[in-house]
């Protein structure tokens, strides 16, 4: 993790943790960057950069603090406006950007916002680049084999324009209506937009593909994004498709890079519920690649045990989509992601997509010609409780002695029936204590037991 970019960005409260200031000067130094680059590989055209952004108020401020960092420096700004991070990932990729920027702070509260960067080839940036912006933050660059107390500005015919790039958007929608393969004409759907990224895009999908479609949280005011909306907040899709007899709900998150579902009866299925189904298919049609299903470590055990069933392999990675990914590119896989819902298919794309996943349970659903319940009853889940504990000091909470001697006790009354399990938060000043157990009253009862030494020691 770096100085400034976790896992998923460079993410925090805004002008508090993340400021206006920090915005302008990563615009400074990949304007720069990427148009220094093309001159020095013989290439006589301005740094494209493509950025969109989620429903936060702050959006907006940070989008012109990049904007005006980057036409500075020389390169040029397309704006998607509020779109979806899939959204940019896909448009940076196919329409050869030399970057794409996602300004979003995903399920976070409003008050948080962040600065997700996107490579040439639709995937997170590499942690080199990464950490050329931090060092660049920190008045410290080298790069090129020069040392930079500053960057040049550019002038006159150099400086950067601005684009409203809103087709890009347009073609993304596009895209996702022809992945559709069957009509969904006679089904009733009920999607959950978390008053975010999605608030003007998922209706149009799943209505270009037949479907009877219902929305809610879709009215972004910029303080209400994911506030008792969305993924993280899934009990009013619960109770809105029971109430209405819808046949599926979709939930995502503020910037719609991941997707849970709520079957017929208001049941929730999580990611590895989606991973199970979906693999399943796939299997069963000879095209799960290597045989083989990526996840995470926080993934259930049951899913593990269900896989175990159909003879399906797994890959267990660090928590993140990124890694995921890294995970599926190295080994030709195809079908990846993680119990919070980042799914991602990698025929289709290079990061979890909420969208997209939606359409590919409904595909099942479709094939199968049954209910959602139906495909998710075979997955038997463990009980599992997760606790997050904000902390003022995340390395020395997850090494303290104490701390240790008290997963250690938890894993040996566990043994082979459970797990526990203790990390760092990438995104949040965060530690995550996760239990798996047959009963759910261990699973509380272990938990406490690791938390509340977390809590006396290290409380923010």
């Amino acid at each position: 993790m770096g100085r400034y970019f976790g896992t998923d960005g460079f993410r925090g409260e805004a002008n508090k943790t993340l400021t206006a200031d920090h915005a302008y000067k990563t615009g400074r130094f990949l304007g720069w960057y990427y148009t220094e680059l093309n001159k020095r590989n013989g290439i006589d055209e301005p740094g494209k950069i493509v950025i969109g952004k989620d429903t936060r108020r702050s959006s907006y401020m940070f989008e012109y603090s990049l904007i005006a960092g980057l036409t500075a420096s020389g390169a040029d700004a397309y704006m998607l406006h509020v779109t979806t991070t899939p959204n940019v990932a896909y448009v940076t990729k196919i329409d050869e950007f030399d970057c794409g920027i996602m300004i979003s702070a995903s399920h976070n509260p409003y008050y948080d916002n962040g600065i997700k960067l996107i490579n040439r080839e639709g995937i997170k940036m590499d942690d080199e680049t990464i950490a050329l912006i931090e060092d660049y933050l920190d008045g410290k660059l080298e790069v090129f084999g020069e040392k930079y107390d500053t960057l040049p500005f550019a002038e006159k015919s150099g400086i950067g324009k601005t684009v409203d790039y809103v087709s890009g958007r347009n073609r993304y929608i596009g895209y996702l209506i022809s992945l559709g393969v069957y009509s969904f004409k006679g089904k009733k759907v009920a999607l959950d937009c978390a008053n975010g990224s999605t608030w003007n895009i998922a209706k149009s999908v799943f209505e270009a593909l037949g479907a009877t479609t219902a929305v809610i949280n879709a009215d972004p005011d910029g303080l209400n994004i994911n506030e008792n909306a969305g993924s993280t907040h899934i009990e009013g899709l619960q109770k809105f498709v029971v109430e209405n007899g819808f046949d599926v709900g979709f939930a995502y998150d503020g910037d719609a890079d991941r997707c849970l579902c709520v079957d017929e009866k208001g049941e929730v299925l999580t990611g590895d519920h989606i991973l199970y189904i979906y693999g399943r298919y796939m299997k069963e049609r000879d095209k799960l690649f290597n045989n083989t299903v990526v996840t995470t470590v926080m993934s259930n055990f049951g899913l593990y045990k269900a896989f175990d069933e159909i003879g399906i392999d797994y890959a267990k990675t660090a928590v993140g989509d990124k890694y995921v990914y890294e995970y599926m590119a190295e080994h030709n896989n195809c079908l990846g992601g993680e119990q919070s819902g980042h799914i991602i298919f990698s025929k289709y794309a290079t990061t979890g997509d909420g969208i997209l996943t939606s359409l590919k349970m409904m595909q099942v659903m479709m094939a199968k010609k049954t209910t959602m319940s139906e495909l998710a009853k075979p997955l038997k889940i463990y009980p599992q409780i997760l606790e997050n504990v904000r902390v003022s000091d995340k390395p020395a909470a997850v090494n303290d002695p104490e701390v240790k001697a008290a997963v250690a006790k938890a894993e040996e009354e566990l043994g082979d029936s459970g797990r526990i399990l203790i990390r760092e938060s990438g995104t949040e000043p965060v530690i995550r204590v996760m239990v798996e157990a047959d009963e759910e009253e261990k699973c509380r009862r272990l938990v406490d037991s690791v938390a509340g030494i977390i809590k006396e020691k290290y409380a923010e």
